[in-house]
């Protein structure tokens, strides 16, 4: 979302050598040129003659301030363990494939217009070979808008909808994800604008979990929160912003509790930074069997003197795939 922004990077971080949350991780199968050292600004699907596992990472200070400028020897990383060679390096700005998940319950009644505006914030920062879908959520979760460029298609219907029912957002979720094996880019992101609130799901967390673990997919969202949020009195309402930050951290992406209206430029814009701008690692295992079991990936982060606050924000692990 912002060819605008592509000098801009905020991503996450560690204290000196450290550790912390997610972003997807690929295994890319390519015959052709041997992998060679570092490629800068290059695509992420580097063509190699051995199965490459490809890593983007956020980094950013502890106030959220992008670091950009790193190098490869910044970075160490580790499958189950045991220290991997870094072949492939980028800072990558790649389109995105992008699907809204609009609540459209009752207890969203009063919050559809600060919906429609944070999406259009949102929106703005988009460029031309971005791609958008929207899907809609009550009592059950519907594909509204299919995948398309024109993101002024996704606004509109977010401007025409109505709120009421009860609210299933992890079956929500679970058709967002089912909707990115239909996107056309290689970077994927779900956006939920909800207040987190489930009272109706057919699937519980532990299965969206799992799913998110398989999914090669960035997970946002913008809570829309009320400013007297605390007397609320459901539980489902209560416990939102908690299952909200639940679900994104596993999935590598970021939760934004929206309260003030004054933050929406704010917010838009660093999850478009997110978004669009991240580093891509990649190595090859010396031997990637095709046993389909998790192989956990853990990343070191070299932080300059005077800098032991940064953060890391990277997916922990991948499924190996199966012959």
């Amino acid at each position: 979302m912002i060819r605008a922004l592509a000098t801009i990077l905020l991503q996450a971080g560690v204290l000196g050598y450290a550790f912390q949350a997610e972003g997807p991780v690929q295994v890319v199968r390519k015959p052709a040129r041997p992998a060679s050292a570092v490629t800068e600004r290059a695509s992420p699907m580097l063509r190699v003659d051995s199965s490459m596992v490809l890593i983007p990472v956020r980094v950013t200070t502890a106030a959220g301030s992008t670091v950009n400028g790193l190098r490869k020897e910044d970075f160490a990383l580790f499958e189950d363990g045991v220290p991997q060679n870094i072949t492939y390096f980028a800072e990558d700005d790649a389109p995105v494939s992008v699907g809204v998940l609009l609540d459209i319950s009752g207890s969203m009644k009063d919050k559809m217009r600060k919906s429609a505006q944070a999406a259009a914030a949102l929106f703005r920062y988009a460029n031309p070979e971005d791609e958008f879908c929207l899907i809609e959520f009550n009592w059950q979760a519907k594909l509204t808008v299919p995948f398309t460029r024109d993101w002024s298609l996704v606004a509109r219907a977010i401007g025409r909808a109505k709120a009421s029912g009860y609210t299933a957002l992890l079956d929500a979720i679970h058709l967002g994800l089912k909707q990115m094996k239909r996107a056309a880019n290689s970077r994927k992101a779900l956006i939920v604008m909800s207040d987190g609130g489930d009272n109706f799901s057919r699937r519980n967390l532990r299965q969206l979990k799992a799913a998110l673990i398989e999914a090669d997919v960035q997970l946002y969202s913008l809570g829309v929160y009320d400013s007297d949020f605390a007397a609320k009195r459901t539980k489902e309402e209560r416990q939102g912003p908690a299952l909200l930050s639940n679900v994104t951290a596993d999935s590598g992406g970021c939760d934004f509790p929206l309260v003030r209206m004054e933050q929406l430029p704010e917010v838009s814009v660093q999850i478009a930074r997110d978004l669009r701008n991240e580093y891509v690692l990649g190595y090859a295992p010396p031997a990637l069997i095709s046993d389909g079991k998790y192989h956990r990936i853990g990343l070191k982060l070299a932080a300059p003197e005077g800098d032991g606050n940064w953060r890391t924000y990277y997916r922990q692990g991948y499924y190996a795939p199966v012959e």
